[in-house]
C-alpha cells in the first residue's frame, strides 16, 4: 500500500440517545463522509458501521474493533469519522487511539472536528475536545442518577414488578389479590421448608394456576428487599445503592432479616423423621454452641429426645427443657391463640383497612373475566387458553370476595384493644369456675403433635441459653423473634396484655399472678363493669411494692386474684380483680356455654359473637 495514498475506513456511529437527533443517523453520517473523502480525494476501502452502541469505556464495539484490525493489516491507514466524539469520549481511550495510530503510521481525519494527529499542536486539541466530551458524558450521567434517585425515593421502582405489588402511575402499591401468596412464602421459609419444597407446594396446589414454579423463583422473591420497603439498585455490583422505605412494606423488617438469618438452618439435612422441639434453638451452658439433637426408640414405639454438644461431651433431656419452660409456652401459645391469631388480626385490619381496594380490584376482576369471555367468543383464545384464564379469575375472585367479607366481619364486630384484656380475664376465670368445660372449648398445648409444637416454637423463638451446674439445668433468657415478641411487648406496655410474675403475699408466700401494666382509670371501671355482666368480680386496691422483680402486697383470703395491674402513673397502689369460688358465679346475661364464644360489649345487658378461637 502506497504510504502517501489515504486510503479511508469510515468509521459511523450512533448511541440510542443519539438515534433521534437531526444529523447523527447512520445514513446522514455516511453520506457526510463520503462528500468529504471525494473532496480530499481518500479511497474508501470500507464503511464500519456500529448501531445503538454508547461510547463509554469498557463498550464493545464490534465495528471499530474491526477498523483497528485492518489498519494492522495495512488494508487502510486513515480513520474517517463526522466528530471526534464518534469515535471516544473517553480520554483515556484517545491516548490509546493515539499510541495505535502511531505505532501503525495511521492517520485519524474528522470532518466537523479540525483534527491533526500528525503534530504536537493536534494532539493537544484531540485531547482538549476528547476532555470536553467525557465531561459532557459524565454531567449527563450525573444528571441521570439524581433524577433516578429522586424517582426512586417516591416509588418509581426501575424493576420487575414483584409478586404481591402492581403499578399505579407508575409506583409500586400492594396488590390485595396476590399478598397473601407472597406472604406465604415467606412464613414457609422462616418455618424451615426450603425453596424447593416450597416451590412443590406450590405445584401441587396450582397456585396462580400454575405449575412452573421453581426453587429460584422462590429464592429471588426472598431476596427482595422490596418485600421490607426498601430497594437496591445495582446489588449485583461493587457499589450498590440502598434505598430505606420507598415502597409500602408486605413484611416487617424483622421478619425479612430472620428469614435472611433461615437460610444457614435451611439446609437439606434440617428436615428430619423425628420432630426435634428445640432443635437449633438450645446453646450450650459451656461453649454457647447450638445443640445437635438425637434421639432413641424403644421397642414399644416411644422416642425419646436429648439435646448435645459434642466439643464438651454435653446432653440433656428434652423433658428438662420442657418442665423449665412448660408454664411460659403454655402461656405463649394461650396468647398466639386469642390475641395474635384471632383478635389482633382483626384490629389491624379494623385500623388499616383494604376493603375499598378489595372492591376496586373486584370490579377489576370481574371486567377482566369478562374480556376473557369475549375474546373466548371472538376466537381470540381456545377453548384450552379460556379455560386456564378462566380459572386463575375465578380464584382470585373468591379471594377477593373472601376478604371483602372479612372485612365486613370486622367492621361488625368491632373488636379493639379493650377486647383483649377482656377475653383474657374471662378465659382465665372460665379456667377456674368451669375447668371441665374449659379443657373441652380449648385448644391447650399439650393437644398439639410435635409437628404443631415445633412450628410454634420455630416462629415464636431464636435461641434458649441455659446453665447447667451440678446436674441442675437453668433456663437464663429465651430470645424470642422480633416479629412475634413486638406486638406483645407493644401490648404489654400499653396495658392491654397480661403477663404471668412471682408475687409474696403478707405471709411471705410466693404465688404467680396475672400482672397488667397502668390503665387510665375509666379504662379500668370500663373493663370491670364488662366483666360483672358474666361474672361476680370483686375490686379493691392495696399499696404496691415492688421489689427485686417482685410483687408484694396484701390481699383478702379465700378470693382468687384474676390480675393485678398499677393504678396509678406513680406506681403507688396496685388494682386488684378477683374472685371467691366458692361462691356461685351470677351469669345473669347469658349461660354457661356462652361464656366460652361470647364476650361482653360497652352497652349494658348486650353482648357480640365473637370468632370461633380453635387453632386450625
Amino acid at each position: 500500500m502506497n504510504n502517501d495514498k489515504k486510503i479511508a475506513g469510515l468509521y459511523i456511529r450512533v448511541s440510542t440517545e443519539d438515534q433521534a437527533r437531526e444529523g447523527f443517523s447512520l445514513p446522514e453520517q455516511e453520506k457526510r463522509l463520503r462528500a468529504m473523502c471525494e473532496y480530499k480525494e481518500y479511497e474508501v476501502y470500507k464503511i464500519y458501521k456500529d448501531a445503538g452502541i454508547s461510547a463509554k469505556t469498557g463498550n464493545k464495539r464490534p465495528a471499530f474493533e474491526e477498523l483497528l484490525q485492518d489498519i494492522k493489516d495495512k488494508k487502510c491507514n486513515t480513520i474517517v469519522v463526522l466528530k471526534l466524539d464518534r469515535l471516544t469520549r473517553s480520554v483515556y481511550d484517545w491516548e490509546n487511539i493515539l499510541k495505535f495510530l502511531e505505532e501503525n503510521n495511521a492517520y485519524l481525519d474528522c470532518a466537523n472536528d479540525d483534527i491533526n494527529t500528525t503534530n504536537a499542536n493536534g494532539k493537544m486539541i484531540s485531547r482538549i475536545l476528547t476532555s470536553v466530551s467525557q465531561q459532557e458524558i459524565e454531567r449527563t450521567s450525573e444528571r441521570t442518577k439524581v433524577g433516578l434517585a429522586g424517582a426512586i425515593s417516591s416509588g418509581h421502582i426501575p424493576s420487575r414488578t414483584p409478586l404481591g405489588y402492581k403499578r399505579e402511575n407508575k409506583k409500586l402499591v400492594i396488590d390485595e389479590t396476590m399478598k397473601d401468596i407472597a406472604i406465604r412464602i415467606f412464613k414457609l421459609y422462616h418455618n424451615g421448608n426450603s425453596y424447593q419444597t416450597i416451590a412443590n407446594i406450590f405445584n401441587k396446589e396450582k397456585v396462580l394456576g400454575k405449575t412452573n414454579w421453581y426453587d429460584s423463583t422462590i429464592f429471588g422473591i426472598l431476596q427482595n428487599e422490596v418485600y421490607k420497603g426498601d430497594y437496591v439498585q445495582n446489588k449485583k455490583t461493587d457499589h450498590p445503592t440502598y434505598y430505606y422505605d420507598v415502597v409500602p412494606p408486605l413484611i416487617e423488617k424483622e421478619f425479612w432479616e430472620e428469614c435472611q438469618i433461615q437460610k444457614k438452618k435451611n439446609t437439606r439435612s434440617f428436615k428430619r423423621h423425628l420432630t426435634y422441639l428445640y432443635l437449633q434453638k438450645l446453646r450450650c451452658p459451656k461453649c454457647n454452641r447450638i445443640l445437635g439433637g438425637k434421639a432413641t426408640t424403644k421397642k414399644n414405639g416411644t422416642s425419646y429426645y436429648y439435646y448435645y454438644c459434642n466439643d464438651c461431651e454435653f446432653t440433656i433431656k428434652e423433658s428438662q427443657i420442657e418442665h423449665s419452660i412448660n408454664s411460659i409456652i403454655e402461656e405463649l401459645f394461650e396468647y398466639d391463640t386469642v390475641v395474635k391469631q384471632t383478635l389482633l388480626p382483626m384490629i389491624k385490619t379494623k385500623l388499616n383497612n383494604p376493603k375499598d381496594d378489595l372492591i376496586r380490584e373486584l370490579n377489576n376482576q370481574t371486567q377482566k373475566f369478562d374480556r376473557i369471555k369475549k375474546a373466548y367468543v371472538n376466537g381470540t383464545f381456545t377453548l384450552e387458553e379460556y379455560e386456564e384464564e378462566r380459572k386463575i379469575v375465578e380464584t382470585t375472585i373468591q379471594d377477593l370476595e373472601l376478604k371483602i367479607k372479612e372485612c365486613n366481619d370486622c367492621e361488625e364486630l368491632q373488636f379493639t384493644k379493650e377486647d383483649i384484656l377482656i377475653k383474657r380475664d374471662i378465659n382465665y376465670i372460665n379456667r377456674l369456675v368451669y375447668p371441665t368445660e374449659y379443657q373441652e372449648n380449648t385448644k391447650c398445648w399439650k393437644d398439639l403433635s410435635r409437628d404443631e409444637q415445633a412450628e410454634y416454637l420455630m416462629s415464636w423463638i431464636d435461641d434458649i441459653l441455659l446453665s447447667y451446674d451440678n446436674e441442675k439445668l437453668k433456663v437464663l433468657k429465651i430470645n424470642f423473634r422480633n416479629s412475634f415478641f413486638d406486638d406483645l411487648c407493644n401490648l404489654f406496655v400499653s396495658g392491654y396484655v397480661d403477663i404471668s410474675r412471682i408475687a409474696i403475699d403478707e405471709n411471705n408466700n410466693k404465688l404467680k399472678v396475672r400482672y397488667s401494666e397502668y390503665l387510665p382509670n375509666e379504662t379500668v371501671l370500663e373493663n370491670l363493669l364488662r366483666l360483672r355482666q358474666f361474672y361476680n368480680v370483686d375490686y379493691y386496691e392495696t399499696v404496691y411494692y415492688n421489689e427485686n422483680k417482685m410483687i408484694r402486697f396484701e390481699y383478702v383470703d379465700g378470693r382468687q386474684i384474676v390480675r393485678c395491674f398499677p393504678v396509678d402513673e406513680e406506681y403507688s397502689k396496685l388494682g386488684i380483680i378477683c374472685i371467691n369460688k366458692e361462691e356461685i358465679c351470677n351469669i345473669s346475661n347469658t349461660n354457661k356455654e356462652n361464656v366460652f364464644e361470647y364476650i361482653p360489649c360497652r352497652e349494658s345487658d348486650n353482648v357480640f359473637v365473637m370468632k370461633p378461637l380453635s387453632v386450625n
